[in-house]
């Protein structure tokens, strides 16, 4: 199966936007979703000139991404509970992330992605785990903001991102279906 990393890459970065520093966000100077502290310290790892985020390629921003929100658990995962993981993975982190994915799954939600989540994952039916997650999401995003009332300043932006991750989702979930059908049918032909 060939990854999907560069479609839900696409999908990320559409969420995340460009180049930003805004004073409310505790990341700080931020370009498509990554930090400079990030960035230093990928440049750092890879022996190569730091400089300014908002200068970083395209090429080092997927890199980072890759490294860093999309190994090890979202290439085997089934299409849909990949781009879950991954978004969920850049926008809270992969310990809560995996929390979340855990709590959806039934599984004890320890945080720790291991063999427990992965075989819950690929046995799930992602049309109703994406949904489910999208509302411990919710959830989740509401409590923060309980608890840390200066972030409600995000909420229009991370209720527009579950809802936008929760539709392409399902939209990349038909489209492979569709294509699935198709191929049994031609298989049917041929033998």
């Amino acid at each position: 199966m060939k990854s999907n990393f560069t479609k839900c890459l696409n999908f990320v970065l559409q969420d995340e936007g460009g180049n930003t520093d805004n004073p409310a966000d505790s990341g700080g100077r931020t370009s498509r979703g990554i930090t400079q502290y990030e960035y230093n310290a990928w440049c750092s790892l890879q022996k190569s000139p730091g400089g300014d985020v908002f200068l970083a390629t395209d090429a080092t921003i997927a890199a980072i991404y890759q490294q860093q929100y999309w190994l090890p658990n979202c290439d085997p995962l089934p299409v849909g509970t990949d781009y879950l993981l991954f978004d969920m993975n850049v926008n809270m982190g992969p310990r809560q992330a995996t929390i979340l994915l855990q709590r959806g799954l039934g599984v004890i939600a320890d945080g720790h992605f291991g063999v427990i989540t992965m075989a819950a994952a690929m046995k799930a039916n992602p049309q109703v785990l994406v949904p489910a997650v999208s509302n411990l999401k919710i959830a989740f995003y509401k409590e923060l903001e309980r608890e840390q009332p200066k972030d409600i300043v995000f909420d229009r932006g991370w209720m527009n991102r579950v809802a936008n991750v929760q539709t392409r989702d399902l939209a990349m979930l038909a489209q492979t279906a569709r294509h699935e059908s198709v191929f049994t049918r031609l298989m049917g032909m041929v033998s």
